[in-house]
């Protein structure tokens, strides 16, 4: 007689958290986050809510995870991990190409594109919502920006008297202008301009 194997209730729960995590970020597309509900991302998900309050303490706590998750999903498929850092070649201009052509991707695909507008708007009116995106979400990716910078005035590529944190806004900050506003379309040309035209103000004094 063969023997039952029983469930395997870790994979369900990855079954589960899946379906919430892509509901969560569906809804908040569609709806906004001021529609978006514990109950409609259960319905959405098919599970009971009682299963996300297991988890999670709120709705927010949700969706938080949710773009961590799709951010992590993101990396991965470029070939990186948790971890990564900017790519670090010794040609400063081709890894920051490289990297801002990859956030155009990101930006332009309606997968990121929808639920980010969507919590972006919210974050604006809701302050805290927005501390704990930008603390979980912006900062580690501006991070790392800061650590490439830095290595590049170490090895004379960068004017030393600059601020990292100032020099990578030159590059991204125009970038999310275009993106918010919609002023023009986002491009890898766009990319590389920024690029070209950031790294000459950078540059070591002579």
């Amino acid at each position: 007689m063969s023997e039952t194997k029983a469930p395997d209730a870790s994979r369900r729960s990855e079954r589960s958290r899946r379906a919430i995590f892509d509901a969560a970020l569906a809804l908040v597309s569609e709806t906004g986050y001021a529609k978006t509900t514990i109950e409609g991302i259960a319905a959405r998900a098919g599970v009971g809510k009682q299963t996300i309050y297991r988890w999670w303490p709120s709705k927010a706590a949700v969706l938080l995870d949710a773009f961590l998750d799709l951010a992590a999903q993101a990396n991965e498929a470029l070939g990186g991990d948790a971890d990564s850092e900017i790519p670090d070649t010794g040609d400063l201009a081709a890894d920051l190409r490289y990297v801002l052509r990859a956030t155009v991707d990101e930006m332009n695909n309606p997968t990121f594109d929808a639920p980010t507008r969507a919590l972006a708007a919210e974050g604006i009116v809701d302050p805290e919502l927005g501390a704990r995106f930008t603390e979980a979400l912006l900062e580690p990716q501006l991070r790392y920006y800061v650590r490439r910078i830095e290595a590049a005035q170490a090895a004379g590529d960068v004017d030393p008297d600059v601020d990292p944190r100032i020099a990578l806004e030159l590059l991204v900050g125009p970038l999310h202008h275009r993106w918010i506003h919609r002023t023009l379309p986002l491009t890898h040309a766009y990319a590389d301009a920024l690029v070209d035209l950031a790294l000459r103000g950078l540059a070591p004094r002579t």
